[in-house]
């Protein structure tokens, strides 16, 4: 049995604003490699990452959508410490679309898995 833990950091968000949707960027580090040098400065990067995604890349889409209330997004390391993403809130396909383009130009990956906690209504 696989049991996975997921420890959260840097979870900030933009200033409340009743206009504009609120984008957070959460890291999710694999807690099994922690105690490795390496592994410690790749969760470091991953959290510097998570908060250029937040505060730069996706900041534009806040005044572009200023109807939606939230936008949460997961990021993490595959297993050759390649970026993937996942949107895990209900958002509107546009913005999922939004969030693709610029996940894509930075190079990062779609996280394609059902284990991740998922709050979209089907």
């Amino acid at each position: 049995m696989l049991i996975i833990v997921v420890i959260v950091f840097d979870f900030t968000t933009c200033e409340l604003d009743s206009n504009k949707m609120i984008i957070t960027v959460l890291s999710i580090i694999d807690t099994q490699r922690t105690g490795l040098s390496l592994s410690k400065m790749m969760n470091q990067r991953l959290e510097r990452l998570a908060q250029e995604l937040q505060n730069v890349h996706l900041k534009p889409l806040r005044a572009a959508y200023p109807g939606c209330s939230d936008l949460v997004v997961y990021i993490s390391y595959t297993s050759s410490y390649t970026i993937k993403w996942r949107v895990v809130n209900d958002v509107p396909r546009e913005i999922e679309q939004e969030v693709a383009k610029y996940c894509g130009k930075l190079g990062y990956i779609e996280w394609k898995t059902d284990t991740v906690n998922i709050f979209k209504k089907f």
